[in-house]
C-alpha cells in the first residue's frame, strides 16, 4: 500500500472513534474537564514528539509563542470549548455531522481569502449544506422546527467558523508541523488552565468532574486519548498523508469517510439509534462540499 494512504487510513481510523469517545468522557467530565486533560495530554504527547525529532535549530520559545497566540487561542482553546459543549447538549450524531460544515465553510472562506468572485455554484453549495444542517437539527420534521438542542446545534455548526479560521491562519504559518502544533497547544492549554482556575475561584464549585461519578479515572483515560488520537498523534498522520503524495486532493477528499464509520461506533458502542435524518444532512453536507469543490476546479 502506498505510504500516503495507509498514514491517511490510520488517521481516519482515529478520527472515526473521537465522537464516540467525546460522549464516553462527557459522562465522567465537564466539557471543561475534558477541555483541560485532552489538551494538556496533547501538549506532553507534542513535546515528547519534539524531543525525538530534534533538528539541532535553536528554537525562541517566546516568538514561538506569539506567533501562536491566535491560533492557539483558536484551537484548542475556542474551538473544543464549542465542540464539547456541543457534544454535551445534542447526540454524537448529530454533533459530529454538523461539525463537518466546516469543509463547506473553509471553502467559502477561502474565496474570500483569495478576493475570487461569489459565484452562483457557491451559493447553491451553501443552500444545500444548509438543508442538510436543517434536516438534522429538526430531524426532518420540517413543520414543527423543534429543535433537541438548538444551543447544542448552534454550537456545533458555529465550531466550523472557528476550525476553518484557524486552518486558514495555519496554512499561512510555514513552521514545521509539529512545532507549531506544540506551541498552539502550550498557548491554548495555558488559556484553559487560566480560564479553568479563575471560574473555579468564582463559583466554588467542582468544574472538572461531573458531580454524579466518583471514579473519575475513566473520564481522565477519555481525556488522555481524546488529546492523543484526535488532537496530537492523528494530525501528525494526516500532514504525513498529505506531505508523501503528489496527489493531494485525492487523499484529503478521503476525510469524508470519516463520519461514515464514526456513525458505526457511535450506534454499537453508545447505542444511538442512527436517524434517517442524520444520514440524509450528511450526504447533503458532503454533496454540497463536493459540488462546490468540482464546480470551482472546473472553473480554474
Amino acid at each position: 500500500m502506498n505510504k500516503s494512504y495507509l498514514y491517511a487510513a490510520l488517521a481516519i481510523l482515529c478520527w472515526s472513534t473521537v465522537s464516540t469517545a467525546f460522549k464516553l468522557s462527557l459522562g465522567y467530565l465537564t466539557p471543561l474537564g475534558l477541555m483541560s486533560i485532552s489538551s494538556l495530554s496533547a501538549m506532553l504527547f507534542l513535546f515528547i514528539v519534539l524531543l525525538f525529532n530534534k533538528s539541532g535549530e535553536k528554537i525562541s520559545v517566546a516568538s514561538q509563542l506569539k506567533r501562536s497566540l491566535i491560533p492557539g487561542l483558536l484551537n484548542p482553546a475556542l474551538y473544543y470549548f464549542m465542540l464539547f459543549e456541543a457534544y454535551n447538549r445534542i447526540k454524537a450524531q448529530e454533533a459530529q455531522v454538523l461539525n463537518y460544515t466546516w469543509a463547506i465553510v473553509l471553502s467559502l472562506f477561502m474565496i474570500a481569502y483569495y478576493k475570487q468572485r461569489f459565484r452562483w455554484s457557491d451559493m447553491a453549495a451553501l443552500f444545500i449544506s444548509f438543508c442538510g444542517v436543517v434536516v438534522i437539527s429538526t430531524h426532518g420534521d420540517f413543520g414543527s422546527l423543534q429543535f433537541d438542542s438548538l444551543s447544542g446545534s448552534i454550537l456545533a455548526i458555529s465550531s466550523s467558523l472557528v476550525w476553518a479560521s484557524y486552518w486558514l491562519i495555519n496554512h499561512q504559518d510555514r513552521r514545521p508541523a509539529t512545532q507549531k502544533l506544540f506551541f498552539n497547544f502550550v498557548v491554548g492549554s495555558m488559556a484553559i488552565v487560566v480560564f479553568v482556575t479563575i471560574k473555579y475561584l468564582i463559583l466554588h464549585t467542582p468544574i472538572v468532574f461531573k458531580a454524579n461519578h466518583t471514579n473519575h479515572l475513566y473520564g481522565i483515560l477519555g481525556g488522555v486519548y481524546i488529546g492523543i488520537f484526535e488532537m496530537g498523534l492523528t494530525f501528525l498522520l494526516w500532514n504525513k498523508a498529505l506531505a508523501s503524495t503528489d496527489e493531494t486532493s485525492k487523499i484529503a477528499n478521503l476525510i469524508f469517510i470519516t463520519p461514515f464509520i464514526s456513525l458505526i461506533f457511535i450506534k454499537y458502542i453508545l447505542l444511538e439509534r442512527i436517524h434517517p435524518a442524520t444520514l440524509i444532512g450528511l450526504v447533503l453536507i458532503i454533496l454540497s462540499n463536493t459540488f462546490q469543490k468540482l464546480w470551482t476546479k472546473s472553473r480554474t
